[in-house]
């Protein structure tokens, strides 16, 4: 079967992918939130799995991370609310999360279940990349799972062409050296960031990620690269407006 994220890479525009802590705000929204990021527009959906100590995520990330798991959310549960997801739902859908509670579920049996339920790939911040290349690639391509691998202003050449070789899906371009958060505009360090990653003519599209909170974000990072990631942005949106309002948040940042 064709990977969803490759198919999703090839259509001629920019894509919008959205980024949710799964069991935020309330346990259950899970499968009612991506229900409403397709049916208004998104391309793809990452869905973050919780974990107590979230070494890249900012405040806002965080906070939904800790509320998530005093609601209850788990490994567990999480796959047993996206068992049929695949009956309503046809857009990519990437789980991102620490590696800590998918070792802890076993990384073949984690894959294997990713799989069955139709997940397509995996954002994995703390898994380096050498150790995935000589430990774990050959599982995650068994089961027709993209790991997704990100870059920041600091990466090497070096280290960005390694990425490139074992990627087979999209780099995540984190737009600065920080932790997550979103931010009204983007400075001229970014643009010449942008500008030099588009200037290695990587074999793998590029999708912006931190700091893109508005159509102005968006559009900046875009202009150079396949796409851009929300984040905080929207989680503060779940927070103070709710899950009733999401095609609102969509046709802003669209708009």
């Amino acid at each position: 079967m064709k990977n969803r994220i490759k198919e999703k890479l090839k259509e001629d525009k920019k894509l919008l992918s959205i980024y949710f802590t799964a069991g935020y705000p309330s346990l259950n929204d899970t499968v009612t939130i991506i229900k409403d990021l397709e049916k208004n527009g998104v391309d793809m959906i990452e869905i973050g799995l919780p974990f107590s100590d979230p070494l890249a995520d900012g405040p806002t990330i965080q906070e939904s991370s800790t509320i998530a798991l005093k609601n209850g959310m788990t490994t567990n549960i999480l796959f047993e609310q996206l068992k049929d997801i695949r009956k309503s739902v046809q857009i990519p859908l990437i789980i991102m999360g620490y590696f800590n509670p998918m070792m802890q579920y076993g990384i073949e049996a984690f894959c294997a279940k990713c799989q069955e339920i139709g997940i397509d790939g995996l954002i994995i911040p703390d898994l380096p990349v050498a150790e995935y290349h000589e430990h774990y690639q050959d599982t995650f391509e068994k089961y027709g799972l993209i790991n997704v691998f990100l870059i920041t202003p600091q990466t090497s050449e070096e280290r960005i062409r390694f990425i490139d070789s074992v990627s087979n899906g999209f780099i995540y371009m984190v737009s600065s050296a920080s932790t997550t958060g979103a931010k009204n505009t983007f400075g001229d360090v970014q643009q010449q960031y942008f500008e030099r990653i588009q200037s290695l003519d990587l074999k793998n599209p590029q999708i912006v990620g931190f700091g893109i909170s508005n159509s102005e974000t968006f559009t900046q990072a875009t202009k150079t690269t396949k796409g851009a990631i929300i984040g905080s942005a929207f989680i503060k949106h779940l927070t103070n407006e709710g899950t009733d309002t999401i095609s609102a948040f969509i046709k802003k940042i669209r708009d």
